[in-house]
């Protein structure tokens, strides 16, 4: 297997295995064990550095694992908006616009509300003409009914 396949594998594994409620009720365990163990060896230096030694440890590298898996589910994500994308109606110049620059993305943004408060007041001018209309044919439905 791939060095890269056996690290994506693993990074998710520990993923998985991090976010169980067990996995939390343990830590809370080594918590409670270690609190307790405190008066035993006389609140020490050493006793404190334990915990804070291996706290720092987990963390470090968990960091790296959630952070690959991270990438790897959002790189999933936009492969498939992208092809969700290339396949409707929607402009395929959206497709790729997360390597954009920030400074980009906010034009982008800027631009697409902009064509979306034309199309919210183009769609509250042909509600109010269809109300119109309504109006109109039942005024007329009176004067000949009438």
């Amino acid at each position: 297997m791939a060095p890269r396949r056996s690290f994506s594998d693993f990074a998710a594994a520990v993923a998985r295995a991090a976010g169980k409620p067990v996995t939390f009720a343990l830590s809370i365990a080594i918590i409670l064990i270690w609190a307790v163990s405190g008066p035993f060896f006389h609140y020490s230096d050493t006793w404190q550095l334990i915990i804070n030694t291996g706290t720092t440890i987990i963390t470090f590298l968990m960091v790296f694992l959630i952070q690959n898996t991270q990438n790897r589910d959002g790189a999933a994500i936009q492969a498939k908006l992208d092809e969700l994308i290339r396949a409707s109606a929607a402009q395929n110049v959206y497709i790729g616009i997360e390597h954009l620059t920030e400074e980009e993305l906010d034009s982008l943004r800027a631009r697409c509300e902009a064509r979306a408060k034309t199309a919210r007041a183009a769609e509250a001018a042909d509600a109010a003409q269809g109300a119109a209309n309504a109006k109109a044919a039942r005024a007329a439905a009176r004067v000949v009914g009438g």
